[in-house]
């Protein structure tokens, strides 16, 4: 792991959003290619860990972040997607929402239930922000609703 007491936070912050994107394109291509995660965490962490959707360079994804969230969804699926299902319309399936959305779905709950460390409120900022990045207007506000809730039920302290 890498000492972070002397990088700047906006540092941290870029690099923990870089390994959010990247966490939920890995899962997306993982759906998509039926790839196993070490296969594809091993792809990103050779070749595209910390470059953008256009293949521009993005600042350093944290890669202890990027491999957590991953793992994370594999190790915690059990608790993930009923998680998920348990804040969509009653008859929902996980297979009806897109593809990108369940796996920012997936990501973000992981990560809430991964790391109490990191602060609810930035997780679910940074997940809608990716939302908004993917999707129009809608899509993106049915996963900031849906994410706000989860995270309601997974940390009601917060």
């Amino acid at each position: 792991m890498i000492d972070t007491s002397k990088v700047p936070f906006e540092v941290i912050r870029a690099r923990r959003a870089g390994a959010r994107l990247a966490a939920v394109q890995a899962l997306y291509q993982m759906e998509q290619t039926s790839e196993g995660s070490r296969a594809i965490i091993r792809e990103f962490m050779e070749d595209r860990l910390g470059f953008g959707p256009d293949e521009e360079p993005v600042e350093e994804a944290d890669p202890d972040l990027f491999k957590s969230i991953v793992n994370g969804v594999i190790e915690l699926q059990g608790k993930i997607d009923p998680a998920i299902l348990a804040r969509l319309n009653k008859g929902w399936k996980l297979s009806r929402l897109d593809a990108t959305s369940r796996a920012i779905l997936r990501a973000a709950t992981a990560e809430l239930l991964k790391h109490g460390e990191l602060s609810k409120a930035v997780i679910l900022d940074e997940y809608v922000s990716l939302a908004h990045d993917f999707f129009d207007k809608t899509e993106a506000n049915f996963v900031n609703a849906v994410l706000d809730n989860i995270a309601r039920d997974l940390r009601p302290e917060e």
